[in-house]
């Protein structure tokens, strides 16, 4: 439950639509929700303008619909990443209205319109076509909260000339978020081309020396161009919060 919905509970309430009993009822579940196997927060709408995520990996299918019923009963976004198919395929005959994004691993409501009061451009690059279930699960994040993005992919510096072909683009948006395994190189590239911010997500992808992403997560880490934030390997959840913290402050 959000801020404005909390604000429309109220206004029903003073204009007594709804009585006092039906009141406290809605608000039974603040700050959270015990199903005994977890505790859905609830109040984090209210703390940072988003519901809690279901992170979907070493849940049983049955745990995940489950919390998932209680966040759709008390909001109107859900947002589940690292979903196995046959767990969405489950999620979707009990919700048939959710968007599932097999490349991405997510599944979530679809995407309200923007309540952002100044326009704001993201793109999320990616090195290679092999990162693009990363660059998708930020792309479908974004989307969850209202963020809409421009897709940049397989501009990594292999072929650097691709990514020169979208330097003006690049130069244009507010907030840049780049995807990149095997050394991570191209996050780099860009910080040192563009002042926006910039968000980098090392992937697993690589050969045995990449260590599933560790090679791509210390380059990052020790970029020579300044003011590149770096999250955690294969995090394009994180990545697209770390945006969304941004646009959301800026838009108070």
């Amino acid at each position: 439950m959000d801020e404005g919905q909390i604000k429309h509970l109220l206004q029903r309430f003073q204009k007594g639509e709804i009585d006092e009993n039906e009141a406290v009822n809605n608000l039974k579940t603040l700050p959270f929700e015990n199903l005994s196997f977890a505790n859905i927060d609830h109040h984090r709408a209210l703390r940072q303008g988003w519901p809690e995520t279901i992170f979907c990996e070493g849940k049983t299918t049955a745990q995940i619909t489950a919390i998932a019923e209680r966040i759709l009963k008390n909001e109107s976004r859900l947002l589940a990443t690292r979903i196995s198919y046959a767990a969405a395929s489950d999620l979707l005959v009990r919700f048939p209205d959710l968007n599932y994004n097999e490349t991405a691993r997510t599944i979530a409501s679809v995407p309200q319109i923007s309540s952002c009061e100044k326009a704001v451009k993201i793109a999320v690059l990616c090195a290679g076509t092999s990162d693009i279930p990363v660059a998708e699960e930020a792309v479908e994040t974004l989307a969850a909260l209202s963020i809409p993005c421009t897709q940049i992919y397989d501009v990594g510096v292999a072929g650097i000339h691709r990514l020169f072909d979208q330097l003006e683009q690049l130069q244009e948006v507010d907030h840049i978020i780049v995807c990149a395994g095997m050394e991570g190189a191209l996050a780099s590239v860009v910080g040192g081309l563009v002042g926006v911010p910039i968000v980098a997500v090392p992937t697993s992808v690589g050969y045995g020396a990449s260590f599933n992403g560790l090679a791509a997560l210390l380059a990052m880490l020790n970029s020579c161009a300044a003011g590149i934030s770096v999250v955690n390997i294969d995090n394009g959840f994180g990545a697209a919060c770390v945006v969304a913290r941004q646009v959301y402050h800026n838009n108070r």
